[in-house]
């Protein structure tokens, strides 16, 4: 069989379970060829199709991810290592990037709450040369692979990746402040309808957050304004009907609010900045 036959197959396959069968298909294949996606597409079609494809395809089937399958995922223009140890990052998750670097271009240091893969942080630091970051995570799995992505894109000199729990009394005690702090929290309700791709593969911990997904931000926000300077600003992640909730959350800790859309035009930022007078208020 050839590689176009065996794509074609594929995704008649993955067609039940998956909105992007075909491109699911392709990049399985991509990846199994050791080609871009766009080689694959222009060069080696009618190449053979090569051993272990219909592996590959039998564990999409089964609700894993392809970033999981893969072993890396593209984000902000820069590819990172995954796996089930962390969550994957998504395209939403660029408008963070984009908006921190406009509101700090400025930016020595950087904080990065729950890193997860580094994803944020080190999408930051790659267009921020003069800039240092930290990123905290509890989960020492997730520490590994933040640092090994570092390495992989020449940050590593410029970034700290420590463990770290918000919810721990002395967490940032040495930690210092801040002229940006990134976080994507968990925000997604205990009994939320998911994906069977996001429930069954993706680490629990840093996906729910209480009955109502809101439990992150009331332990980690009011604690914002100790690690933040007087300018400094802060960027925070949220499901796209909790900008309400999370907004008055962050106005009772001492921040002004503004909200920031992704693509979808849903709610997906919240940029956080002291209100006059509040700035470390709380440290």
């Amino acid at each position: 069989m050839r590689v176009a036959e065996a794509i074609r197959a594929a995704a008649l396959r993955l067609a039940a379970m998956s909105d992007t069968a075909r491109l699911d298909a392709e990049v399985l294949m991509a990846h199994l060829l050791g080609a871009s996606r766009s080689d694959l597409l222009l060069r080696r079609m009618a190449d053979p199709c090569p051993p272990g494809y219909a592996a590959l395809v039998e564990r999409r089937e089964a609700h894993e991810p392809v970033a999981y399958i893969t072993g890396t995922q593209d984000f902000y223009g820069l590819p990172f290592a995954v796996s089930p140890a962390v969550l994957i990052p998504r395209g939403d998750s660029e408008v963070l990037v984009e908006h921190a670097l406009a509101a700090r271009p400025d930016a020595r240091r950087v904080l990065d709450c729950g890193t997860g893969s580094g994803a944020l942080l080190l999408a930051v630091l790659a267009h921020l040369p003069g800039a240092a970051g930290v990123g905290i995570d509890r989960s020492e799995a997730a520490l590994t692979m933040a640092r090994a992505n570092a390495e992989q894109l020449g940050l590593a000199a410029r970034a700290d990746f420590r463990p770290a729990d918000w919810d721990a009394p002395g967490w940032s005690a040495e930690l210092g402040r801040f002229d940006l702090i990134l976080a994507n929290p968990p925000y997604v309700e205990d009994h939320a309808a998911l994906d069977p791709s996001v429930r069954a593969h993706e680490p629990a911990g840093a996906l729910f957050a209480g009955p109502e997904g809101l439990d992150a931000y009331h332990a980690l926000i009011p604690q914002l304004p100790a690690l933040l300077s007087p300018e400094g600003t802060a960027l925070v992640e949220i499901g796209a009907s909790q900008a309400d909730a999370v907004s008055a959350i962050a106005n009772h800790a001492g921040f002004s609010v503004r909200v920031h859309p992704d693509l979808a035009g849903r709610d997906r930022v919240l940029e956080l900045k002291f209100l006059l007078g509040k700035a470390g208020a709380s440290a």
